[in-house]
Formats: C-alpha cells, sequence, structure tokens
C-alpha cells in the first residue's frame, strides 16, 4: 500500500505510524516496568506472598523502617519503630502511623522499595497498607500494619547472602479522594433529629 503513495505521502505514513508506535509503547511503558520490578525484585520491589515461609532459618536479619511524605503531601507519616531483627523466613509485624493533621479529608497512596535493591525481590509482603488507598477524616490519626518476611533463598542467592540489613522504605503521595469519600466531604454534617412529643 505504501507504494502507491507518492514520496512525500509515504514519508508522512511512516512518520505517523512512527508517532504512533512510540506513542503506544510510551503509554505500556510503566505498566510493564511495574510488572518487570514485580517478578524481578529489580530497583527494590518487594514481592508479594499469601502466606508466610514454611522454612525458618536460624540466621537473622535487620529490617529498618522508613516514612516519608511526597512535596504537597499534608500528613504526618511515620514508622512507630525503626527497626527490629527477625529470623529469615520469619514472619515480622510492623506499624506505621499516619494523621491528617488539616481540616479537610485527605486521600493518599504508598509507594514503596527495599535497600539494598538485591534483597527486593526476596523481602515479601503478606499484608500492606500500600495496597490501597487511604482516606483520613480532619484529625484521624490511624495504625497501618504490614506484614512481612524474608525468603529463605537470600541465603542461596551470590549477593543476597551477604545482606545483613534491609531498609522498606514508604512515601506517602495525596491522590483524588474515592467518589463516596468526596461526595461526604462536600455534604455538611446534618445535626441528629429530635422528635419532641407534647
Amino acid at each position: 500500500m505504501l507504494k502507491k503513495l507518492d514520496p512525500k505521502q509515504r514519508t508522512l505514513a511512516v512518520l505517523v505510524g512512527v508517532v504512533l508506535t512510540m506513542g503506544a509503547l510510551g503509554f505500556a511503558s510503566v505498566p510493564l516496568y511495574d510488572l518487570f520490578c514485580r517478578v524481578t525484585g529489580y530497583g527494590g520491589t518487594t514481592a508479594q506472598a499469601d502466606a508466610g515461609s514454611d522454612v525458618i532459618l536460624e540466621r537473622t536479619i535487620n529490617v529498618r523502617f522508613d516514612g516519608s511524605l511526597a512535596s504537597g503531601m499534608s500528613w504526618e507519616f511515620k514508622p512507630e519503630q525503626t527497626e527490629m531483627t527477625v529470623r529469615i523466613g520469619e514472619t515480622g509485624l510492623a506499624f506505621y502511623e499516619a494523621y491528617n493533621p488539616t481540616n479537610r479529608p485527605i486521600a493518599g497512596q504508598a509507594s514503596y522499595n527495599v535497600f539494598p535493591f538485591t534483597a527486593g525481590g526476596y523481602f515479601n509482603k503478606i499484608a500492606c497498607f500500600c495496597f490501597t488507598e487511604q482516606v483520613l477524616q480532619p484529625g484521624e490519626r490511624i495504625q497501618m500494619p504490614v506484614t512481612f518476611f524474608v525468603d529463605p533463598e537470600i541465603v542461596d542467592d551470590p549477593d543476597g547472602k551477604f545482606v545483613e540489613e534491609i531498609t522498606l522504605s514508604y512515601t506517602f503521595y495525596e491522590i483524588d479522594l474515592p467518589e463516596p469519600a468526596a461526595q461526604a466531604a462536600l455534604t455538611p454534617e446534618q445535626p441528629a433529629k429530635t422528635t419532641e412529643y407534647n
């Protein structure tokens, strides 16, 4: 079909095809990169597990916890413990605290990573507040748990077997309020109705 076009039209068709292909690749790159990171642990992306490990080793590893906020996020956010020592394969439970000091509801989503990056694929989260959106009402303070274990296979990894400390970091970003919460934020609370009987 391109042969039937004159040279200018053919060049234009090729350029449009290149632009559309690059746009499609750009659009797909974020989910593909995210999938790649989750599968390989690249960039400190953690793994997810449905249950704890069946194998618990005697060797221990120190897990440090870090919390930060993206620019413009009005919450206060911090880990309730800065570190803990767990046996490799043992299920650990840590808590983070978030507080909304403002006079408006704020929704947030946490991103996370693990350092060193070589440990990312071996750090398994069973349950985590980062899997869902969080909405805090004005003045609300909550504790958010994260349940995790370090996969015993880390001791067989040529690089991972030398890891003695892992840092789990979370950063909270403000996101748009989910529809029901957004509607509730716009609707002023009505005083409770009382019925008087004479």
